[in-house]
């Protein structure tokens, strides 16, 4: 099985959590893709179910499927948020943000009663932080932001080069609020906690990557099947 199958496969298993009524978190990313693609279905059968997309990439793949949308404002608590993730630690800590919509994301797991990752086997890592950390940052004083964030990483015991993310035409990627990405190479993240708190505490740091205590359970597929892991 091929990695695609294995996302659709946790997609579909995901499918279980879903019931008939309930205001949907959607994700962003190729397995969330699949995710949308298999609810539209489920939705075509006859399931009510209404859906918050995290980008404007997801928003136009559910209008395209005919998935009834709202927003936070008009719905602002949610029951269910299904995602993706870059990375995957034990205890359900996750990297997220490599499709740049890490923001959008974090609102709307945050908004949700609970959120289920969904992904393939080789997201899960012992530690984070092989995955480079995607930070949102304001594009004013980007210089002094960027000095800040190393001064954090130093701080939680982690260090490693930022990269300012750039679009297919070598330019700044923008995100769907208007800001850009820092990619941090941290190597290892041993401390996401304090990093976190680092992070936040930066003026310029719009949101980092970090998703902590959000994920309830992940659904993980592999050559051997799906595994469902919950947090401890």
């Amino acid at each position: 099985m091929d990695i695609e199958a294995q996302k659709r496969q946790a997609a579909a298993r995901a499918l279980d959590w879903v019931k008939p009524g309930m205001r949907l978190g959607l994700g962003t990313g190729s397995t969330a893709k699949h995710f949308v693609d298999l609810l539209a279905e489920r939705v075509r059968g006859g399931l009510n179910v209404v859906g918050v997309p995290t980008s404007e990439a997801t928003r136009a793949q559910a209008q395209s499927l005919n998935i009834p949308l709202t927003t936070l404002d008009e719905t602002p608590a949610l029951d269910l948020t299904i995602d993706g993730a870059d990375e995957i630690s034990p205890d359900l800590t996750l990297i997220k943000g490599g499709g740049g919509a890490l923001l959008r994301e974090k609102i709307v797991a945050a908004a949700s009663a609970a959120m289920i990752v969904i992904a393939d086997e080789s997201k899960c890592v012992p530690v984070l932080g092989a995955f480079a950390l995607p930070i949102e940052v304001m594009p004013f004083g980007l210089g002094a932001t960027q000095r800040a964030i190393e001064a954090a990483a130093a701080a939680a015991g982690t260090s490693g080069p930022l990269t300012l993310r750039r679009d297919k035409n070598g330019h700044a990627f923008v995100t769907d609020g208007g800001h850009w990405i820092l990619d941090a190479a941290l190597g290892r993240i041993t401390d996401p906690k304090s990093l976190a708190r680092g992070l936040s505490a930066i003026p310029g740091v719009v949101e980092h990557g970090l998703f902590i205590g959000l994920a309830h359970a992940a659904i993980l597929a592999g050559k051997t099947g799906v595994r469902v892991v919950e947090r401890p």
